[in-house]
Formats: structure tokens, sequence, C-alpha cells
């Protein structure tokens, strides 16, 4: 009675020992093997290698920037991101004046002329 007691305060290590040596023992009968993976993989295996070698090659040979360059891209990108952000005070369009104009439409100067001027 003392050791049943002892076992179910264990119960869910024991559990959970049980399934996952379950788990692993399926893992190996049922899943395939390492050289079937390679096999079906290797062209991934190997552009992906290629590419990480171009990277690395092309990252030791290619000539550092110099600062006039970063700053130019700096000051681009602060412009991008102030555009985007609506805070660019250089490239500013008027507010359309009526609703064909809002519309792209394009209005001719008598049409305002004749709104304002007449009122019958």
């Amino acid at each position: 009675m003392e050791i049943q007691e002892k076992l179910l305060k264990f119960k869910f290590h024991i559990l959970f020992t049980l399934s996952f040596l379950g788990l692993m023992f399926s893992l190996v009968i049922f899943a395939p093997r390492v050289l079937t993976i390679l096999a079906y993989f290797w062209p991934l295996f190997l552009s992906t290698a290629l590419f990480l070698v171009a990277v690395v090659f092309f990252g030791k040979t290619s000539l550092p920037a110099s600062d006039s360059h970063i700053e130019h891209h700096k000051a681009a990108a602060e412009d991008i991101l102030g555009y985007v952000a609506g805070q660019d005070h250089a490239v500013q369009h008027p507010p359309p004046q009526t609703e064909a104009e809002d519309e792209g439409e394009p209005v001719p100067q008598s049409f305002h002329h004749t709104q304002s001027g007449s009122s019958s």
C-alpha cells in the first residue's frame, strides 16, 4: 500500500515518460531514413550552401562604403519616411476646390465663374 501511494504521487511523470518513449519508438520505426531525406532535398541544400558561400565571398571582397555615400542614403531614407508619414513640406498639393476635381475630372475655368456669379 505504501509503494502504491508513492507511485500515485509520480503518476504524471510516469505517463509522460511512457508517452515520450512511445513517440520516440514510433519515430525510429516509421520515420524515413536520413539518407532518404538527403536524397530528396540535396538540390535545396546545395543551392543554400552556394548562396551562403556567395554572401560570405562578396562580404569579404567588397569595398566598404564611403561616409558621404552612407549620408546620402540616410538623407534619402529620411525623405521617404517623411513623405510616407505626411510630413513632407516640399511636395504639397493644394486641396481640391470642387467635387469634380476631387474625382480627378478636369474642371473648366468657366465652371468656377458661373457658379459664383449667377444666383438664378
